[in-house]
């Protein structure tokens, strides 16, 4: 009686299922645990160690959303606010020398990007003095655009390199193809880049969005606490040992920016799937 030989390639193709099993088991444990124990301690009146939960419980952080929810509110959707311009204002100001450095090879190439990459090489206390009198003497200091513009120094060059990479990936064909049709160089933008260019944008807005959303020192030195923020919020109490406050707090650095993801992920899928464009997503 013959036995049947086992089929070619499936214990390969088995350790491998169970190779990406366990590292998606490994980064779910990364991931979802620092979140679990936030929660937990938002809800802890008192956690000491060796203990792996709470030995007590207390609403606080409940009850400060209740009575302080008005002040709570205003200085999340100013974050929000001042955080999504920072994005579109970085975007602005890195569309063209994205293209520029995707594109063409010129001498001192790489000394240009390097410079345009500085801001996120240099401690930003020390360039973030500078701006602060440049601030003053303008008369943007304590207010919102000169917030967003210090913000906007900071965090572009991770649009920068996203949009590089974007544009690499982009043939010339598509623009001089739309060029001889008769599309300007603003339509061309508009239809042909931008749309192309959708998961760049997103990937490079996602890690401005944070940049500016946790960033506390910019906006408190800008802003001299006038502007409010989420951060100039939650600091007083992590710095003063709250920790049931501070972590309740803190998940809003979770939810905030999960669900803002969540809802432009789904929005591009579906403009994509309109314009038939199901493979870039």
């Amino acid at each position: 009686m013959s036995v049947p030989a086992p089929v070619p390639g499936t214990a390969p193709s088995s350790r491998r299922a169970w190779r990406w099993i366990a590292l998606l088991a490994a980064f779910a444990v990364l991931f979802v645990s620092p979140v679990v124990v936030l929660g937990l301690r938002a809800v802890a009146a008192r956690w000491s160690y060796p203990h792996l939960l709470p030995e007590a419980y207390s609403l606080r952080a409940l009850e400060l959303l209740v009575r302080d929810g008005g002040r709570l509110a205003r200085s999340l959707v100013s974050s929000t606010v001042y955080s999504s311009v920072t994005v579109l204002l970085a975007f602005a100001v890195s569309v063209l020398p994205a293209s520029v450095l995707a594109r063409y090879e010129f001498r001192g190439r790489l000394a240009v990007e390097a410079l345009l990459l500085s801001p996120v090489l240099v401690p930003a206390i020390t360039y973030g003095i500078g701006l602060h009198f440049l601030m003053i003497r303008v008369g943007l200091a304590n207010t919102t655009a000169g917030v967003v513009l210090v913000l906007t120094a900071a965090s572009y060059p991770y649009m920068l390199r996203s949009l590089t990479a974007g544009f690499q990936q982009i043939h010339p064909d598509f623009d001089r193809c739309a060029a001889n049709l008769g599309a300007s160089l603003h339509r061309r933008v508009l239809t042909v880049h931008l749309p192309l260019l959708g998961p760049a944008v997103v990937a490079g807005g996602s890690v401005v969005f944070l940049v500016a959303f946790s960033e506390y020192f910019l906006v408190f030195l800008v802003g001299g606490g006038v502007v409010p923020s989420y951060t100039g919020y939650l600091f007083p109490y992590v710095s003063g040992g709250d920790w049931t406050i501070g972590a309740g707090l803190t998940l809003g650095f979770v939810v905030v920016p999960l669900v803002l993801f969540v809802a432009i992920d789904r929005t591009l899928a579906l403009y994509y799937r309109r314009r038939g464009m199901t493979g870039i997503q």
